[in-house]
């Protein structure tokens, strides 16, 4: 029986996850997809080792008490239409996204019958979880690559159409541990969207329709530039540094939440970080 008003649900992941431990995050995966009674699915598109990657998730989400746990292995297009595939997706609670290469993702399914299926189960309740390439393809528009550990140029990253679970926004993974900031900003300029979220490595951004929580122990970086008071990409060439003025940035651990109708940091005792900027 579906519910009349659903929740969404997105688990994304900055990579690198916990699979040996307590596996905090994909613990959290597993208990909103139904506990001991999820039918979870996971998607290999990104990875060239569909059953190796595959394989070892099953491990852990059967360890973590998952009852029903398979594979879609999609190499190409013509795959994205298995009969056999759109049937374990319509009965899945979970749909696991693996790491590996976002543009595999987009390339096989984007625009197919399984690409329709996910994002009908989505509607209707199915948890959606990605990690590492995974978390890029959540937004409308994601990060295809681009430079590490450099300052913000138009030239350091390319975009692309991503999945569309998360639109209006831009997600960057490892972003910490591969100094990520520079190309975070980039892509938001280029895009433009207003806000960025950069997630580090074994922590997660959990996404209940409107409001996020963040795991892990790691952080989750923001950065907002809705009231942005100047940026000159207009203005300069290719391989010249982009400015950006009156941007807001918050760096949120776990326990930690965000608001994305306001935009609004929650502290872990609840309350509302009130944040202004003023302009002189």
């Amino acid at each position: 029986m579906v519910e009349s008003n659903p929740k969404r649900q997105l688990v994304i992941i900055g990579g690198a996850e916990d699979k040996e431990g307590d596996s905090q995050i994909l613990r959290e995966f597993v208990r909103r997809a139904g506990g001991t009674k999820a039918n979870i699915v996971i998607m290999t598109a990104a990875t060239e080792l569909p059953r190796e990657v595959g394989e070892n998730y099953i491990r852990v989400f059967e360890r973590l008490g998952a009852e029903n746990v398979r594979i879609i292995d999609t190499e190409t297009r013509d795959d994205a239409s298995s009969s056999t595939a759109l049937q374990a997706i319509d009965k899945a609670t979970g749909i696991f996204f693996t790491g590996g290469d976002q543009a595999r993702i987009t390339s096989i399914l984007k625009d197919t019958e399984i690409d329709t299926a996910i994002h009908k189960r989505y509607g209707e309740g199915a948890v959606i979880a990605g990690t590492s390439a995974g978390a890029a393809v959540m937004p409308d528009k994601m990060i295809v690559e681009g430079d590490s550990q450099t300052n913000p140029r138009i030239e350091t990253v390319e975009m692309g159409p991503g999945m569309g679970f998360l639109p209006g926004v831009v997600i960057d993974q490892h972003f910490s541990q591969r100094g990520r900031l520079g190309r975070l900003i980039s892509a938001l300029v280029l895009e433009p969207a207003v806000l960025g979220f950069g997630i580090d490595e074994n922590t997660a951004m959990v996404v209940t329709d409107s409001q996020i929580e963040v795991i892990g122990e790691g952080a989750v970086t923001i950065v907002d530039e809705s009231d942005a008071t100047y940026n000159n990409a207009g203005e300069i060439l290719k391989d010249e540094p982009l400015a950006i003025c009156g941007a807001k940035l918050h760096i949120l651990p776990h326990g930690f939440k965000f608001d994305l109708k306001t935009r609004q940091p929650i502290l872990n005792n609840g309350s509302v970080a009130n944040v202004s900027v003023g302009v002189s």
